[in-house]
């Protein structure tokens, strides 16, 4: 009988099949209909519906987790209402002090399990729950495998319509620990010491972090001695309030291929107080900086980086290795934080670009010439465009130390250059993006698709601008081919990605 009512259901009057037309009517009715009744909850929601739900700030609640957020915390769902607990892991049911009530959303402190996720685990940092550095420390390696895949999965169901969705399994790291070659700490004086750190999630309280985990070992040492020497010289300490004092942040870059260190004091003043003492003391007990730099940042800004940068002592630039290529570093230069897994990640860059020495290849995000330049063996040609000049001056350095000869580098925005170029007859087989969190310059996404460049190859460090930026590609006629999560940040909720979106009609 299931079968006949299966069989029927698919034919019109006298069994006949149901014509394309009226299959489409139906599909458009329920369409319809479906929005019709999403406005019709969401104006209930904005007033007796809403109201009959709302929970109160102080209320304990019991919520299931069914997801991750993008900042890591728990998601859940009480009488309709979304909740958002850090610390929480999916599969689990937990209860929950209501903190925080807005009209999309609850956010509650976690309080007991009532069910516990098997997938959880102790932290090994002994501040992780005041720094806010790491958000998944207290999740197995699985699961926050699977999680970040799930974070990809979830943007672009939200953000596109597309109903397959071509997602890997995330590449992860052999070793999740001190893998970050860069850290950036703000120094504050609290109780008459110096204290270097990070600030506390949604709060502007310093936690030390001396020994961070996820940093390597060196960067940690380094920072502790330039910290130690200022202190002990008595340089004046940044108040961020009063827009009063010097040092504002410790900045430390390492080569992982070298070993050596770029130190970059950043000073609100042009000058450094006793320079000449801190870079003989620098020198004396922390050997493996090779380099020493102040950076001037004079104004109110959460900004850590000023513009102008004068060498105290050393070497001008960090020297670093990814594969077989060299790079020279310049302290405002945009360098990948985890070189071990930037060559997993430049791999993936170039096997789905898939190169047969004939493209034109343009880098419209090209930083230091990184990924172009390790895309120049199997390309005819690469044109990088970058905004900031120090980075093209790199990177054409970096194009000359290593040899290669078919890679050229432009100051500008792409989406200014590109439709020039386009005019002088250039046309690009493959664009590489890789923009910052902020996604895709709307003027970029236009040039794109007016250009209709053959391949877009997509490095996206944000699930949501990627799919967002994805779907008006893929109303532009593009197909997404491939999206390759990367766990370039272990114990963080971060999840880089490498995608592939193609076009036939050239």
């Amino acid at each position: 009988m299931k079968e006949e009512r299966g069989s029927a259901a698919k034919r019109g009057r006298g069994g006949d099949e149901v014509p394309e037309l009226f299959k489409k009517a139906v599909h458009a009715l329920q369409g319809i209909v479906m929005r019709s009744y999403g406005k019709g909850i969401s104006q209930m929601g904005k007033t007796e519906y809403q109201h009959k739900v709302r929970l109160k700030k102080g209320q304990v609640i019991e919520v299931p987790i069914r997801r991750i957020g993008i900042n890591g915390e728990g998601i859940g769902y009480h009488q309709q209402q979304v909740v958002f607990i850090d610390g929480a892991i999916p599969g689990e049911i937990v209860s929950a002090r209501v903190t925080q009530v807005k009209p999309s959303f609850v956010r509650a402190k976690l309080i007991k399990w009532k069910k516990k996720s098997a997938y959880r685990v102790e932290p090994r940092c002994p501040v992780y729950h005041q720094c806010g550095g790491c958000q998944l420390q207290h999740i197995d390696r699985r699961m926050q495998r699977r999680l970040k895949r799930e974070l990809l999965e979830e943007a672009f169901v939200k953000y596109t319509r597309l109903s397959t969705i071509p997602i890997e399994p995330t590449i992860t790291m052999d070793d999740p620990w001190f893998y970050r070659n860069k850290a950036q700490l703000p120094v504050s004086m609290i109780a008459g010491k110096v204290v270097m750190g990070m600030y506390s999630a949604s709060s502007r309280r310093l936690v030390d972090v001396s020994d961070c985990l996820v940093q390597h070992p060196l960067i940690n040492k380094t920072l502790q001695t330039a910290r130690d020497i200022s202190e002990k010289l008595g340089i004046s300490i940044y108040d961020e309030k009063k827009h009063e004092g010097v040092l504002r942040h410790l900045v430390a870059r390492i080569s992982f291929a070298t070993g050596e260190i770029q130190l970059v004091l950043v000073t609100r003043t042009k000058t450094f107080p006793q320079e000449q003492a801190f870079v003989a003391e620098m020198c004396k007990q922390a050997p493996q900086v090779k380099s020493i730099i102040l950076n001037h940042n004079p104004n109110r800004t959460s900004l850590v980086l000023g513009e102008k940068n004068r060498l105290l002592w050393g070497k001008e630039k960090l020297e670093e290795r990814i594969g077989d290529l060299v790079f020279l570093l310049s302290p405002r230069a945009f360098f990948q934080l985890n070189p071990l897994q930037t060559e997993k990640l430049y791999d993936e860059v170039a096997k789905v670009a898939h190169l047969t020495g004939t493209e034109t290849v343009v880098d419209a995000y090209c930083g230091v010439g990184t990924i172009g330049l390790w895309l120049a063996a199997k390309a005819k040609r690469v044109i990088g465009v970058e905004v900031i000049p120090d980075a093209v001056a790199d990177a054409k350095e970096n194009a000359k130390r290593n040899g290669i000869e078919n890679a050229e580098f432009y100051t500008g925005q792409a989406e200014a250059l590109l439709p020039v170029w386009a005019g002088e007859g250039l046309r690009p087989d493959v664009v590489v993006v890789d923009p910052p969190r902020t996604g895709l310059h709307d003027a970029l996404i236009d040039t794109l698709l007016n250009l209709k460049v053959p391949r877009i190859v997509y490095v996206s460090c944000n699930p949501a601008t990627l799919a967002k930026d994805c779907d008006r590609l893929l109303r532009g006629g593009y197909s997404l081919k491939k999206v390759v999560p990367l766990d370039m940040f272990p114990q963080t909720a971060h999840v880089e990605s490498v995608t592939l979106m193609t076009r036939e009609d050239q």
